[in-house]
């Protein structure tokens, strides 16, 4: 059996909503950090609805890339179990979850109150583009916002 990785070696009958550090790399004068957006309490709360996930990755991914922190995104995409997303930063300094939480919060209130097409969702851009749930994922994004966040 192979040894598990670091991200299932996490005790996840302890998560709770909230920004945690899942890794730290310095890479050359820089630090790659992976912070995991955590929505829903793992087995414990239904997950988000595909369709929801697609679309808050959608739209929080196109905010992120045109805020004041796009050229430090690498990555904004959905975690497998549908419980919260993984957000991927480059930057000079070693960056906290204290940090993110106010992009964070933007974003998701952009997302809250989201109104119009959901962008890239055509046939062209996205490969499955009827996956989408533009009411679920704006229900979702006010519960995460309304809820305590933790920060590890």
């Amino acid at each position: 059996m192979p040894k598990l990785i670091a991200s299932f070696q996490v005790d996840h009958t302890k998560i709770v909503p909230g920004i945690y550090v899942s890794r730290r790399d310095r890479v050359g004068d820089n630090w790659v950090t992976t912070f995991d957006i955590r929505m829903k309490r793992p087995n414990v709360e239904p997950a988000i609805h595909p369709n929801a996930m697609h679309t808050i990755e959608h739209i929080v991914a196109t905010y992120l890339r045109n805020s004041k922190f796009k050229d430090h995104v690498v990555y904004w995409g959905p975690m497998g179990c549908l419980t919260g997303f993984y957000f991927i930063t480059n930057t000079e300094h070693e960056i906290m979850p204290c940090e993110i939480e106010k992009l964070m919060r933007a974003a998701f209130k952009h997302m809250a109150a989201y109104r119009g097409e959901v962008p890239g969702a055509t046939a062209v851009n996205c490969g499955n583009y009827l996956l989408h749930d533009l009411p679920m994922a704006k229900y979702e994004a006010l519960r995460f916002l309304k809820q305590e966040w933790r920060f590890d």
